[in-house]
């Protein structure tokens, strides 16, 4: 009898525990934009995405200061302006060039 109340009360243990996480999951993040956009001018010290646009650096996390011109940080498209910041040009990667 011991052995079957112990086997229920895992069971009933690993179940709660599974619909637990499966709530959490549900409600953890926000669905992500479909679309992304270069803006320029709202990167923090520190924390731009990749090179400057004036090519004065080729890295993420380069940004001497806050707010350059020059650095970028990808966001959600339709919100770097609302940021205070300007749509930066993409630039296709190489290969990938319009004919």
């Amino acid at each position: 009898m011991d052995k079957r109340k112990t086997l229920n009360t895992t069971a009933l243990g690993i179940m709660s525990a599974g619909l637990l996480l499966a709530a959490g999951a549900a409600q953890a993040v926000p669905d992500q934009p479909k679309a992304w956009e270069k803006c320029a001018g709202v990167a923090q010290k520190g924390m731009n995405d990749c090179g400057s646009l004036d090519g004065s650096h080729g890295c993420a996390a380069q940004a001497k200061t806050d707010n350059s011109a020059n650095e970028w940080v990808y966001v959600p498209q339709g919100t770097c302006k609302k940021l205070g910041g300007k749509v930066a040009k993409v630039k296709p990667a190489k290969g990938m060039e319009k004919s």
